[in-house]
């Protein structure tokens, strides 16, 4: 509902400017703790005009009429700003709305096809907690813009042919698989041992280098072997992403660009630029006069292609198969993507937007694959399920193993999940379980918390025989300060939605998530449900119901599952 209020302001604002003889394009509109609405627009004009903003504001009012609005209350200037409120159509209308929609409220009209590539872990380990951030935000954008109206496809790129695959499919030629643990976590031990002993020994990579040559060659025996490796690796990882509610649409192998020709294609398309040039034998592109010192490598001077060149090949498929393209990626990623949309757009193929998150550490220290030395993905998950469990048998004693178990799963994921996703993806943190699973405080457990009670709720009134059918209710009796503000808080949902998608900044869901959840919290403290005489009762049991839903709707965006009770 507030975007249609937005929206009204928006016309009636162009109205009144264009009468008072002023033009200006885009309107400012700022949420404010003083209005609704306002707009300082008049700061833009007076410059142009040689009147003052106050002068400006008093002229656009006089010409302000809300003949034909229903969701504007009133209007007010105060100095250079004109602040606008809603009415009271705008709280009953919404309440109404979410009743009347369900899970459907703030699903927007059907729009065309995004691409949305996130995690695409080299498949040499299992996932640690750098990489499910990268799963997380990917993850959560993509049910953002699914909600937004986009037809989303969400793909994992598997790097099935690059040099750290080679060491591995080296490896199992030297050492034993161990079989006993979850396979990617296998692989990762065989990966360390392999990079130790070509330390030890360099001259034996020339081994590894020979591999990579016969897969680009089309050496069935080798691109079998690499198949193999990466098969046991993305079975894992898969299992992993499931744990955290994460699934992709789509597996899409690097190696099918170098068999579909699609490589060589790319490697002539950036020729035909001018641009490419040969540097110790290597085919580098040079992009000085845009901005990027370092060149990018198109070609070893052995003649194969690096994972940059595949990528270029991946990204041009992929801008043939949607309209928008999205990647997710680390900030050690910065210059190769920069370097990537550059050359794309030499070669005249539509460039990805690109997220760039900042990096996660746990208290415990830093993270690395290679030397064996992360906290896994896995880890991380059975140590927040392990205190999970402590803190639901502490709340709930007498319930069952079955329901704590099931409990701790299902809040130990939306602590992850909510803890990676609440900090916008350009700032660092630090991932701490003991502040994740804190139900006091307004984090994932807290969220949860406030759907339950909705649902607690409604099932005592339905116990109690209290009057449910919501047909009767009347929203009009919603009045006090805390119902109202509920109602502005829900009624908001779609303009955050919006907006997340728009910016990419899913960041913006979970803060309103937490405030949403203390919103209804508030209500729950200062107005009475069960108690009530029957027609506040009514009403307040229907405004429960429509937070419960919009809860829902959040927590469901977010990845997160919503309890009926905790």
């Amino acid at each position: 509902m507030f975007i249609q209020f937005e929206d009204e302001v928006k016309s009636v604002l162009e109205k009144a400017f264009e009468t008072s003889g002023f033009r200006l394009l885009n309107i400012p509109l700022e949420e404010s703790e003083h209005a609704d609405l306002a707009t300082s627009a008049a700061f833009r004009l007076a410059a142009t005009y040689g009147k003052s903003p106050v002068s400006i504001t008093r002229d656009v009012q006089n010409k302000i009429h809300l003949d034909d609005s229903n969701l504007i209350g009133r209007v007010e200037v105060a100095g250079p700003y004109i602040n606008f409120f809603v009415s009271e159509k705008y709280f009953s209308r919404t309440v109404e709305k979410i009743k009347a929609e369900g899970m459907d409220f703030g699903r927007m009209p059907a729009r065309k096809k995004v691409i949305v590539e996130h995690t695409s872990a080299n498949p040499n380990g299992p996932l640690h907690v750098g990489h499910i951030r990268n799963s997380i935000i990917g993850d959560t954008l993509a049910r953002i813009l699914a909600r937004s109206g986009w037809n989303v496809e969400t793909q994992y790129y598997v790097n099935d042919m690059g040099r750290q695959i080679a060491v591995v499919a080296w490896a199992l030629e030297h050492f034993e698989l161990d079989d006993s643990v979850k396979s990617d976590h296998a692989i990762a031990d065989l990966y360390r041992r392999a990079n130790q002993l070509l330390e030890d020994d360099k001259e034996r990579w020339s081994e590894v280098n020979e591999l990579l040559q016969r897969v680009e060659k089309g050496d069935e025996t080798v691109i079998k072997r690499f198949y193999s490796v990466v098969g046991l690796v993305m079975d894992g990882i898969r299992e992993t992403l499931k744990r955290l509610n994460i699934d992709h649409d789509r597996f899409v192998n690097e190696s099918s660009f170098v068999t579909s020709g699609d490589v060589f294609n790319i490697v002539e398309g950036v020729k035909e630029t001018g641009r490419v040039e040969v540097d110790d034998g290597a085919l580098v592109v040079d992009l000085k006069d845009l901005g990027i010192e370092k060149s990018l490598v198109l070609q070893r001077r052995d003649g194969t292609s690096l994972y940059t060149t595949r990528d270029l090949a991946y990204h041009k498929w992929k801008a043939e198969q949607c309209e928008w393209m999205i990647n997710v990626l680390g900030a050690d990623h910065k210059l190769i993507s920069t370097q990537l949309r550059l050359v794309l757009d030499l070669i005249s193929v539509k460039q990805p937007d690109v997220v760039i998150f900042e990096f996660v550490s746990l208290p415990e220290g830093s993270m690395s694959t290679r030397r064996g030395v992360f906290i896994s993905a896995d880890e991380l998950l059975d140590e927040i399920k392990k205190h999970a469990l402590e803190e639901v048998g502490r709340r709930r004693p007498d319930e069952s193993a079955k329901f704590k178990e099931e409990v701790a799963e299902m809040v130990g994921t939306a602590a992850v999940r909510y803890d990676v996703i609440k900090v916008s993806a350009d700032k660092s943190t630090v991932f701490d379980w003991r502040s994740a699973l804190d139900f006091e405080k307004q984090g994932a457990p807290f969220i949860q918390y406030a759907h339950a009670r909705a649902c607690s709720i409604l099932r005592k009134a339905e116990a109690e025989k209290q009057e449910h059918d919501f047909e009767l209710a009347d929203p009009a009796l919603l009045t006090n300060k805390s119902e109202r503000e509920l109602i502005k808080k829900m009624a908001y949902l779609p303009k955050i939605l919006q907006k997340a998608g728009n910016d990419l900044k899913p960041h913006i869901l979970a803060v309103y998530a937490r405030e949403l959840a203390e919103s209804f919290n508030q209500f729950y403290r200062d107005s009475p449900v069960l108690h009530a005489e029957e027609d506040l009762r009514r009403a307040r049991l229907m405004l429960v119901d429509c937070a419960r839903t919009t809860l829902a709707i959040t927590m469901e965006t977010l990845g997160i599952v919503a309890p009926e009770e905790m």
